[in-house]
């Protein structure tokens, strides 16, 4: 709408119920299915938002303008509610663990067998041997202490709330001593600070933000401190003069001092990884092997499976926070400990390639690069001119700087004429079904083949075809 409003007599604005009649409304109503309350509400918003923009300096509209523009404003209301509903991303960002996609796809083995599962009841908290209550993720626990070699292993609802237990129910009104370089701030804006000092630990930082050494953490220990704590660096990485004392040297300082040792690991992986050779991926074995009581970290980041925060480590902590009045704030659904369940039991018989993740990480540079070069075929054959580059996938998801080897389908600015399109062809693919999340870097919109699924090209060449007709078509898109 323009900033200046309209001028229209209040009398002409079509009501709710006309609006409801109207087919290009219903049509996205019933395409979307979106319920029709939630319709008659987005209607009313843009009617009050019609009658705040009236104005006598505004441009004059009669009744038949005033109904398009209402039409029209509803209509784009409505799809981009549909667009905030969960629904299928092909991801060709080249982000292997994407956090705002989901982070890493569960694929159709787990999802059949979950799905299966999760059907209508199931045995929760059930003995089905005894006939008689039990407690939830029996064998979740027992299949993660078989890949780790913990003593004892609890899920909860995320790494977040696994560090947050661990420090209400261990360390509560005592110090926790931190190294300044490993305070970082997590996704959504929360900040390890806030965590702890939010779960009733005092935190105590030692070191500088570059470097940290045992020495540092051994002077500020005191009768009131609980617990050293080291937290992964997730989402940044230091180079240069830089230092950080070792699980192995703050083990000792820990047993001499009968403190406890815990790792906030943010991401882990309990098997060795294809081309794991290139990186140093975090394993808890190492650590609790060191001497760490508590290891904390996601189960969907490079773990490749569902969100919760897995802790290991001791049994007589362990037993501790299961204890905690909190956990049960924590505690997780049927859904994420079915489909965690049957992730742990495909890694623990070696069935790798149940995992979408791990067969991301295997597939060779060469093979991405076949498939790259046939969909760059199939759509030249429809005229949409590309070209195969190589590219560098990234790990993400608790790994900075971890890339490998890829392949993308490249389409250049010189291709479509303005580095404009590239935004807004890449926002049509944004807003297709699928939806298809690309990336547009150095006048060239990529679309990297490492993190798009083999069974989802036939789904890419079909909306990358949706796509160009509505950019030859000159539609409009909101970027």
């Amino acid at each position: 709408m323009a900033s200046s409003g309209f001028n229209f007599n209040l009398r002409d604005l079509p009501s709710v119920s006309s609006l409801l009649a109207e087919k290009q409304l219903a049509d996205i109503a019933e395409r979307e299915s979106i319920p029709a309350a939630l319709c008659k509400s987005v209607m009313q918003e843009a009617l009050q938002a019609m009658r705040a923009s009236r104005s006598k300096r505004g441009k004059q509209l009669d009744k038949p303008q005033l109904t398009k523009l209402v039409v029209s404003d509803v209509a784009a209301r409505l799809e981009e509610i549909a667009l905030t509903a969960m629904r299928p991303v092909i991801n060709a960002t080249g982000i292997l663990v994407h956090t705002n996609l989901g982070r890493s796809p569960l694929g159709d083995a787990l999802w059949s067998e979950g799905g299966e599962r999760l059907r209508g009841y199931l045995n929760l908290e059930y003995d089905l041997v005894r006939g008689r209550r039990s407690r939830r993720g029996i064998l979740g626990e027992r299949l993660l202490t078989e890949l780790s070699g913990a003593e004892a292993a609890l899920v909860v609802n995320n790494n977040a709330a696994a560090v947050f237990l661990t420090l209400h129910t261990l360390c509560r009104r005592r110090e926790v001593i931190v190294s300044r370089g490993e305070l970082p701030q997590i996704g959504g804006g929360f900040r390890i600070p806030d965590i702890i000092r939010t779960s009733g630990a005092k935190l105590v930082e030692v070191g500088t933000t570059n470097r940290t050494t045992a020495e540092d953490y051994a002077k500020r220990i005191t009768e009131r401190t609980a617990a050293l704590l080291k937290v992964h660096q997730s989402n940044f990485q230091q180079t240069g003069f830089v230092a950080q004392a070792s699980v192995a040297e703050l083990s000792a300082l820990a047993r001499e001092h009968n403190l406890h040792l815990l790792e906030d690991a943010g991401a882990a992986t309990l098997i060795p990884l294809p081309l794991a050779h290139q990186w140093e991926l975090t394993h808890p074995a190492d650590s609790l092997a060191l001497g760490v009581d508590l290891y904390s970290f996601s189960g969907d980041k490079v773990l490749g499976l569902t969100q919760g925060g897995i802790i290991l480590g001791k049994q007589e902590l362990i037993q501790k926070l299961r204890k905690s009045p909190l956990y049960r704030t924590f505690r997780p659904d049927r859904t994420l400990l079915t489909m965690l369940e049957r992730g742990l039991t495909h890694l623990v018989k070696g069935e790798v390639d149940a995992i979408p993740l791990y067969r991301m990480f295997a597939q060779k540079p060469a093979k991405v690069q076949r498939r790259a070069r046939k969909l760059a075929k199939l759509l030249k054959e429809v005229g949409i001119a590309c070209e195969v580059v190589k590219t560098t996938a990234e790990v993400g998801g608790g790994y900075p700087a971890r890339t490998l080897p890829s392949h993308a389908l490249s389409i250049g600015r010189e291709t479509l004429g303005s580095g404009a399109k590239l935004h807004r062809l890449a926002g049509f693919l944004r807003r297709g079904r699928p939806s298809v999340i690309a990336t547009v870097r150095e006048s060239q919109l990529l679309l990297d083949l490492r993190t798009v699924l083999p069974q989802e090209e036939t789904e890419l060449i079909a909306a990358l075809k949706a796509a160009y007709r509505k950019l030859q078509a000159n539609q409009k898109v909101v970027l």
